[in-house]
């Protein structure tokens, strides 16, 4: 009678233990799998991060290059005053922190009081990043923080894109000559490569 209820307890014991063994693989398999889901969905926010990040960096270069291009030779009549809020809105994080700080209120106040009291040792070609300086130092923290990066930013970037576009196509004579004369294909590469960063980050915010 002992032996059989012992036999018993034993079997009870032995199959209380198997569903256990049961129950911790399959919550390991299912963490398994979390983590595979979650290795995956990182890799690919890495991937489309470091894709808005790289693109911020094209088109904030290629605002600068249209600056550029409008202090030289190549100069056309588009209105290049648009780069500015354009870069604003663009720049780079981390860039956008260091000028933002310390070291754009002396940038900042450098350019003022060459411009008030030097007027002569102020050139012309400093006009537009003295003033881009000072917006990115005086500009309230509802445009650095709400506008800039998000949805409102990005249609303003875009907005500034089409509307030097369609300008660059006016000035040089049409579309055919903004893509074939040397200068006019110039601009329209600077111009064409303002239009990678809003549209993909606003892409990517609608997916």
């Amino acid at each position: 009678m002992v032996g059989g209820k012992m036999g018993y307890l034993k079997m009870k014991t032995d199959s209380d233990l198997g569903a256990a063994s049961e129950l911790l693989t399959s919550d390991l398999n299912d963490v398994g799998t979390a983590m595979k889901k979650f290795a995956n969905h990182a890799i690919q926010l890495g991937g489309l991060g470091f894709g808005t990040s790289f693109l911020k960096w094209v088109a904030c270069f290629a605002a600068i290059y249209l600056l550029i291009l409008d202090r030289t030779n190549w100069k056309t009549n588009i209105l290049t005053s648009l780069l500015i809020p354009y870069i604003y809105l663009s720049l780079p994080s981390w860039l956008f922190g260091i000028l933002s700080g310390e070291i754009g209120m002396w940038i900042a106040f450098i350019a003022v009081v060459l411009r008030l009291f030097f007027p002569k040792h102020f050139p012309d070609w400093l006009e537009l990043p003295g003033s881009l300086i000072l917006l990115l130092v005086v500009a309230p923290s509802f445009f650095a923080d709400t506008v800039r990066g998000g949805i409102i930013g990005l249609f303003i970037c875009l907005v500034i894109g089409c509307y030097l576009l369609q300008e660059h196509i006016r000035a040089s004579g049409g579309f055919r000559n903004s893509f074939t004369k040397s200068n006019g294909l110039s601009n329209s590469i600077g111009i064409l490569l303002l239009f990678v960063y809003p549209v993909w980050a606003l892409v990517i915010s609608f997916l």
